[in-house]
């Protein structure tokens, strides 16, 4: 009996540190220099500004955005307001990757073809900041051929550390931990 409520406690106490440290767990903010800054599909307001911003502080001299080609958004088509949102002083540097997949890992078959084009070696990734390991690890083991960094897109009305204080934050931690122990434990191997 006393076995069982030590493991008991062992487990409870380990699960209480899981979560109070899952949501700094997700978070990987740490841009290097490269060829190219590749905007994540996904999220369409703070990506695409933090890869803006990052062009403009000589991460690197090009900037591509994955823009899902299907898609629409009142009657308007997202590579259509893509088009438009490059019209700016650093529209020489920015080019829009057409992308068809659903998922991160889908997503980098079309992103390789993009960064073919602009003959990139090293990336430098935009997305999410609650998406930035596993969207690191799936580009890292799906295209072997690209050095990758990654920089975390901060959204305080979507997602925090802590997790627990909000209940928006609460769902993406739980929804984010459920995609990384699949991609971890199922969909790497495939």
């Amino acid at each position: 009996m006393r076995k069982l409520r030590g493991v008991l406690i062992v487990v409870l106490l380990a699960m209480l540190f899981f979560s109070m440290t899952s949501g700094r767990s997700l978070v990987i903010d740490d841009p290097q220099r490269a060829d190219v800054i590749l905007v994540l599909a996904g999220e369409t307001d703070r990506r695409p500004s933090r890869g803006l911003d990052l062009l403009s502080r000589g991460y690197a001299p090009k900037l591509l955005m994955d823009v899902p080609r299907g898609a629409k958004i009142y009657g308007s088509s997202i590579l259509d307001i893509a088009s438009a949102y490059r019209d700016r002083p650093q529209k020489e540097s920015v080019s829009i990757c057409p992308i068809f997949g659903l998922s991160t890992k889908t997503e980098t078959q079309d992103a390789d073809q993009c960064l073919k084009q602009l003959g990139a070696c090293n990336v430098l990734m935009v997305t999410s900041d609650y998406h930035t390991r596993r969207a690191l690890s799936i580009f890292r083991h799906e295209l072997p051929q690209y050095q990758f960094s990654v920089a975390a897109a901060h959204d305080p009305q979507q997602f925090g550390i802590s997790w627990w204080k909000h209940r928006q934050w609460a769902k993406l931690n739980f929804d984010e931990w459920i995609r990384a122990v699949w991609w971890y434990g199922v969909d790497r191997w495939r």
